[in-house]
């Protein structure tokens, strides 16, 4: 964020404006296209994978939008679209819901260390 003043003797003066950095690649249509994509996730027998990683996005990207970017770019698109890098940690389709209790503490909630 840039500030500028048009008043010095004024708080009222003080006012944002745009950065003079590089304008972002993609137009509004094509990042909600991306969003789109990131949020339906990869098709494992058409993609290949199981989730999307950035470089898995730099391709359809390149190949959807005819646009070159760096997995960077893509971290600040993503980031811009409100994902997150962070998933879930994967749980095994057999795991036994009942097993996963009995295994938890069962100590009292109000026992202090003596």
């Amino acid at each position: 964020m840039v500030y500028t003043f048009s008043d010095v003797n004024s708080p009222d003066g003080l006012t944002n404006r745009e950065g003079a950095g590089r304008p972002r690649l993609l137009s509004d249509e094509q990042m909600l296209e991306l969003a789109q994509i990131v949020e339906t996730g990869p098709d494992r027998e058409i993609n290949g994978v199981v989730r999307w990683r950035r470089i898995d996005l730099v391709r359809i990207i390149s190949e959807r939008f005819e646009v070159t970017c760096s997995q960077s770019v893509v971290s600040d698109y993503l980031a811009e679209l409100g994902f997150s890098h962070i998933s879930g940690r994967p749980q095994h389709p057999a795991q036994d819901p009942q097993v996963i209790e009995a295994f938890k503490k069962t100590s009292p909630l109000g026992s202090q260390p003596t």
